[in-house]
């Protein structure tokens, strides 16, 4: 029976270790979170946002516009936080209206107030290892693997899903960690070869959005699965690897909710206070 890899343990270390920077940076970190119309996923994500940055002693700065705002405004507003020196952070909180394509707006954000590590500034410096932000959830799963103790050299990781935000960076996190890394997606699976690719992994994580899509059956034995989707089906959240099956053959697992989930805003507020102290170390140049 697996061990359960459970994300608030770590969350809560990790904000100890946030408490402590924030008393040697002298000032109140100040993150700008901006949403466009309404969303009550979003909205609960701003509420867990807010409840946590205050919680570590982090200004949060909610900025919400109307549902009909332009392209062209969204991107005034974010230069003028970009030019605003008292900002830290800026966070967009998704999902957008259709009139505003994030993969473009997202690259109006200061890479130095990139916060969510995706602007292709932060991404490039992935590829050569010299992150200092690193995309949320990507970064969640490091941590969650850094809590096995696993020596990750030479293992046989594969990642299914490979979305801007996850298996394209975590792919690149693993590869400098001299993983084997393969990812799997669409076409893996219209090929008929995702069973194949899962079950030789020493190392699985799922990030899909597709509930029950890993069949536990599928699991090496004494592997660690990381479980990154969320996916509702009646009343209860589920991941996207079927829990009951994959338990009984892992050695680790994440639980969903409880694993990736309770980590991803923690990054969210340690990325922050990395943007502060390279903010920090350019005002002493």
């Amino acid at each position: 029976m697996a061990k359960l890899l459970e994300g608030k343990p770590i969350a809560e270390k990790i904000k100890e270790e946030i408490k402590q920077q924030i008393q040697s940076l002298g000032k109140k970190p100040v993150l700008a979170s901006i949403m466009v119309g309404e969303n009550a996923g979003a909205e609960a994500y701003v509420r867990s946002q807010k409840k946590t940055a205050e919680g570590l002693g982090i200004e949060y700065q909610f900025h919400k516009l109307g549902q009909d705002t332009k392209e062209d405004a969204f991107i005034d507003f974010i230069e003028k936080l970009n030019a605003d020196k008292s900002i830290d952070g800026i966070i967009i909180q998704m999902p957008l209206p259709a009139q505003i394509e994030y993969k473009k707006i997202s690259q109006f954000i200061a890479p130095e107030k990139d916060v969510e590590g995706l602007h292709p500034f932060n991404i490039g410096r992935i590829v050569f290892g010299k992150a200092n932000i690193l995309p949320c959830t990507a970064a969640s799963v490091m941590e969650l693997l850094n809590s096995t103790g696993l020596d990750l050299y030479g293992r046989e990781v594969v990642i299914v899903g490979h979305s801007e935000i996850v298996g394209k960076p975590l792919s690149l996190l693993l590869l400098d960690k001299f993983a084997t890394v393969t990812v799997c997606h669409i076409g893996t699976s219209k090929a008929g070869k995702l069973e194949e690719h899962v079950r030789g992994a020493e190392i699985l994580i799922v990030a899909v959005g597709k509930a029950g899509l890993i069949k536990g059956e599928w699991i090496k034995e004494g592997a660690v699965v990381i479980d990154v989707g969320i996916n509702r089906i009646g009343d209860k959240i589920v991941g996207d690897v079927e829990f009951e099956g994959a338990e009984k053959r892992a050695s680790y697992i994440t639980p969903v909710p409880g694993g990736v989930g309770p980590l991803t805003v923690t990054m969210l507020m340690r990325n922050l206070i990395e943007a502060v102290k390279l903010k920090n170390r350019g005002a002493e140049k």
